[in-house]
């Protein structure tokens, strides 16, 4: 076949989509989304029942009373009476609605070792799936001279099986009875699909006695009764738990075995009558027993792959293998759940109103953005492979670095290797060089991406040449993850600093009224502080004439008209006022659980920041860096309005003539302990380097030197008027340069200054 003639392959202009993920794992590159043939039929290894192919389909024919044995339980209505002889009592609710509902979680993990085996094989299970389950405990009985970090372990003293799983048994109940529908038991050595395992107990029913695992027959296989195999995992709903709890004792005192799972089995056979059963409702309890020296990748049985649960694992590294064998397992079947849902999609299209057109490409991702007005348009930045014309900075264009090169050369490789794929035997490519790149994010969809390819084409018979061809790309946005925080509350004081030098003193008027009309008027639970920044030369004369003379009796004034307020105030002397000098002076003075805002003397503090500060400073979890809005300059701004008409709109849309100043890091919120753990960590380097106290802020002290998320977004609740800050160049070079940087930015936008400057020119041409 002659090169011209498959070259023509090409022509119908199919777009091409690579499912990336944003989050944190490139291995979606290899993923296509396809559109497949309308006739083809959905089927596929997993069946229309997923992992449980016998799993029931409800008839929706049956009336509601069809099956009255598979129904959990039925409706009941509880009236309220109030009897009015007796007195009102307060209400008192719960703080979480889950609470006062009685809703609890699906399921607690208990995993049985021991202490020697807590800091190998119990740390391959957590690394693996702890992470998949609410809550996950390792039961030991003896505790290791040095747990394994960010485990819960409990030991209960003593290292007899039998006394372990007693123990185990009725921490459970004590502790967690009231607060899990299912509790799943096992061993160290058990490797768990996580995901499978979340779903089995989703299909089933809380409400009922179940003792769920691989059952197995006691020693001498007399009676039919069986037992969970521990080494398997095994599942206890919450009401066996909770009938089993009373008759814990008599089975710990009368019933004689080696093995804790078939301890377990015996006391609730011989109290519950309850057998270990590895089917329930039609949802099977899948496991696989692993052979001795067996490889997981070479594993390819439909036992191996189905299973919840994998046993025996002799050392960490095989509970590693089995994860990732695991992991791959479960992304196939899903991306094979993605093509059969476009194959869905594409076929029921038909029956829409727009037809085939309304199937957007890709199929299943949310159609482009449709701008509607001008202004909405989102833009296409160009790129090269070395460079990237749409830069933070505003240049017009700046060396490809860090993510944004990492990202090219992987939308690259995988445009390549998806051609590859789509179009061999026939054709192989080879990438030569990039001709143009463009790429925008869409917020409803994801990242495009259009590429110009000059590829070299070779076919079967050895020929090649090279094309260009145009492909299209996707990085749609995966699904928002909710990220669990610690409980904040909007009740906590907040201690407001407000350091001052001499040449800032004259807008500490502004910034006290503002103080007082938003938080001493409104009774806000908040504290100021003043820190009073001296020069040796200042220092020297502040008992024949103080500089901050004006300020204090400022202050003194407002303390007169709030008899119960105190603003007490500190002095420090120094050449340069270093931000983390400032906080060690300020943090001596202060509890470790006091919330600091760091303030500016241009700030104006309101109930709604004060707020924002208490929810985004988690203690031991995260600092807030708010981003405040910066008036421009209004002489630039207004200049042809009158001074009563600029300020009047300039009030009404305080947000519009200015910008977010994502220069300046002096506004901060944070805990005194976080502050004390980062500088602790900061001990080492400063003696060392004893000027680098002057290079660093408090924002550079928690990136580098603590552990804590540091937040930093907008806050359209700070608003400050325009001024141009004195920027000291004793200060490090990128904090001078921020500085800088600041006021330039802050002076006015691009559209004011061309006003400026056009009429300028008008004027001197004249």
């Amino acid at each position: 076949m002659r090169l011209s003639s498959l070259l023509g392959l090409f022509r119908p202009a199919l777009p091409l989509i690579l499912g990336l993920s944003l989050g944190c794992s490139l291995s979606l590159l290899m993923v296509s989304w396809t559109q497949g043939d309308a006739e083809e039929a959905c089927g596929g290894e997993l069946g229309p029942g997923g992992l449980f192919p016998g799993a029931p389909r409800r008839d929706p024919k049956a009336g509601a009373g069809a099956d009255p044995a598979s129904e959990d339980f039925q409706p009941r209505i509880v009236p309220y009476h109030k009897d009015p002889s007796k007195p009102h009592k307060k209400v008192l609710r719960t703080r979480y609605i889950h609470t006062e509902l009685g809703i609890r979680e699906r399921l607690l993990v208990g995993v049985l070792t021991s202490r020697a085996t807590l800091n190998t094989l119990a740390v391959a299970v957590n690394r693996t799936v702890a992470h998949h389950f609410h809550r996950t405990f390792f039961f030991t009985g003896l505790r290791s001279p040095k747990l394994p970090h960010g485990m819960a372990v409990v030991a209960h003293g003593d290292d007899r099986p039998v006394w372990l799983m007693y123990e185990t048994v009725r921490h459970l109940h004590q502790h967690f009875g009231s607060d899990y529908d299912w509790f799943y038991l096992s061993q160290d050595d058990t490797y768990t699909q996580a995901e499978r395992l979340g779903e089995l107990v989703g299909h089933l029913s809380a409400g009922q006695d179940l003792y769920m695992g691989r059952a197995e027959e006691f020693i001498g296989g007399e009676e039919r009764a069986r037992y969970c195999h521990g080494g398997y995992g095994y599942l206890l709903s919450r009401s066996l738990l909770s009938r089993l709890q009373p008759h814990l004792d008599t089975c710990r005192n009368d019933i004689l075995s080696v093995r804790p799972d078939e301890w377990l089995g015996r006391c609730i056979i011989d109290y519950l009558g309850l057998s270990c059963v590895e089917m329930h409702q039609e949802m099977q309890y899948r496991y696989f027993e692993l052979g001795k020296n067996a490889d997981p990748e070479r594993e390819d049985s439909a036992e191996f792959k189905n299973a919840f649960t994998v046993h025996p694992v002799s050392e960490p590294a095989l509970m590693y293998r089995l994860h990732k064998r695991f992991s791959q397992i479960e992304l196939d079947r899903t991306y094979l759940q993605i093509e059969q849902l476009q194959i869905q999609i594409n076929n029921l299209s038909d029956l829409t109103p727009e037809g085939k057109a309304g199937a957007t490409w890709p199929i299943g991702i949310n159609p482009p953005f449709r701008p509607r007005t001008r202004f909405e348009v989102i833009n296409w930045d160009y790129f090269t492979e070395e460079h990237i014309y749409s830069c933070a900075d505003g240049s017009p264009k700046c060396e490809l670095r860090g993510a944004d090169r990492a990202d090219v050369g992987a939308v690259l490789e995988a445009a390549v290797e998806r051609l590859n794929e789509r179009y061999q035997p026939l054709l192989r490519f080879r990438k030569r060089r990039l001709l143009n790149g463009y790429r925008r994010f869409d917020p409803t969809r994801g990242m495009e991406y259009t590429l110009d390819l000059a590829l070299e084409a070779f076919t079967q018979k050895g020929h090649s040449q090279v094309i260009a061809k145009r492909v299209g790309l996707l990085r749609p946005l995966s699904s928002i993850e909710i990220i669990p925080m610690p409980y904040v509350t909007e009740a906590t004081r907040v201690q407001v600093i407000l350091p001052i030098t001499a040449r800032e003193q004259e807008f500490v008027g502004n910034f006290l009224d503002m103080y007082v009309m938003n938080a001493l008027d409104t009774h806000d639970n908040a504290l100021l502080t003043f820190l009073f920044i001296y020069d040796p030369f200042d220092a020297q004369r502040v008992s024949q004439a103080d500089v901050f003379a004006g300020v204090k009796s400022m202050i003194g004034e407002v303390e007169k008209r709030y008899a119960d307020v105190k603003i007490p105030w500190i002095s420090v002397k120094t050449e340069v006022p270093s931000q983390v000098k400032l906080m060690d002076i300020i943090s001596k003075k202060h509890p470790v659980d006091t919330l600091f805002f760091l303030a500016s003397v241009w700030t104006e503090v309101n109930a709604d920041f004060l707020n924002r500060c208490r929810m985004n400073a988690i203690s031991n979890w995260q600092v807030f860096f708010p981003i405040h809005f910066q008036e421009y300059s209004p002489a630039i701004v207004y200049r042809d309005q009158p001074p009563s008409a600029a300020a009047s709109s300039f009030a009404a849309e305080a947000l519009r003539d200015g910008h977010f100043d994502r220069h300046v890091f002096d506004e901060a919120c944070f805990y005194n302990a976080d502050y004390m753990a980062a500088r602790a960590k900061m001990a080492a380097d400063i003696l060392d380097n004893d000027e680098l106290l002057e290079g660093l802020d408090v924002y550079e002290v928690f990136v580098r030197y603590s552990g804590l998320h540091v937040f930093r977004a907008v806050e359209p609740a700070l608003v400050q008027k325009y001024v141009r800050r004195a920027c000291n160049p004793r200060f490090s070079e990128d904090i001078y340069h921020r500085c800088v940087l600041s006021n330039l930015e802050g002076l006015a936008s691009r559209s004011h200054l061309a006003m400026a400057l056009f009429e300028q020119e008008q004027a001197n041409s004249t």
